[in-house]
């Protein structure tokens, strides 16, 4: 498998000859390293092809549109995250909280990627992996059926949905690693005509994204041990 460094070094020996050499590998490691820009919260295929020192238009030689080559880089960030994944078999839960946290790490680096998990299918080898990587953890964790597909749709929905609503806020802002508050400075509210926000205000405000991005992987996770146990032979 071609790495980032082996398309740059591609990049560089076709800039030396005047022309960039492109091929997917490459265009899909610059397209990455635009997207790890500082406060970078989208880019733009010109952008890539300045970036690639080519005309932008050779890029679609090799994805149809730019909504084709931001599923490509989507796809790529997912099969990294996998990649992240080392938790025996077995331990279901672990490999699950492994999976979600490298991919929240993942769009927190590519916020301008990441972003895009909100509204894009890759349809790519990356989600196809993850996909039945989660489906195998629900069943190693003893569920079948429609129990199994709606654990694997929740957490899917979870940290895809909650990873890209992180990236962005990081995209908008210098990109960081740490937690961020899920409300941006104290919640300003008529006492009279909204009693629980003024008395809960401190609560809510000192709530931070990780947090709750983690709490809710749990969640889904108590939840399969839960369904798991109320199955006919189930523990518990």
């Amino acid at each position: 498998m071609a790495t980032a460094g082996d398309a740059a070094r591609r990049r560089d020996a076709g800039s030396s000859s005047g022309r960039a050499r492109l091929d997917r590998d490459t265009i899909i490691a610059a397209g990455l390293e635009l997207a790890a820009g500082s406060g970078t919260a989208s880019i733009s295929v010109r952008e890539l092809g300045t970036h690639l020192g080519a005309d932008p238009t050779a890029i679609y030689r090799h994805f149809r549109s730019k909504e084709h080559l931001m599923q490509a880089l989507l796809d790529e960030l997912t099969a990294r995250s996998l990649a992240e994944v080392t938790a025996d078999p077995a331990d279901w839960k672990e490999r699950l909280r492994q999976l979600a946290a490298a991919t929240l790490a993942q769009y927190v680096i590519y916020p301008a990627v990441g972003a895009e998990a909100i509204v894009l299918t890759t349809h790519g080898p990356g989600e196809l992996d993850a996909i039945e990587f989660m489906l195998q953890a629900f069943a190693e964790a003893g569920l079948s059926g429609d129990d199994l597909v709606r654990h694997y749709a929740l957490l899917a929905t979870h940290v895809l949905s909650s990873a890209a609503g992180i990236a962005r806020g990081r995209g908008e802002r210098d990109p960081e690693n740490g937690a961020g508050p899920w409300f941006e400075g104290p919640i300003l509210a008529d006492p009279r005509k909204y009693p629980l926000i003024t008395e809960y205000n401190t609560q809510l405000t000192d709530l931070e994204d990780v947090a709750l991005f983690t709490l809710g992987v749990e969640a889904v996770i108590q939840s399969a041990e839960r369904a798991a146990a109320a199955r006919p032979g189930g523990g518990g």
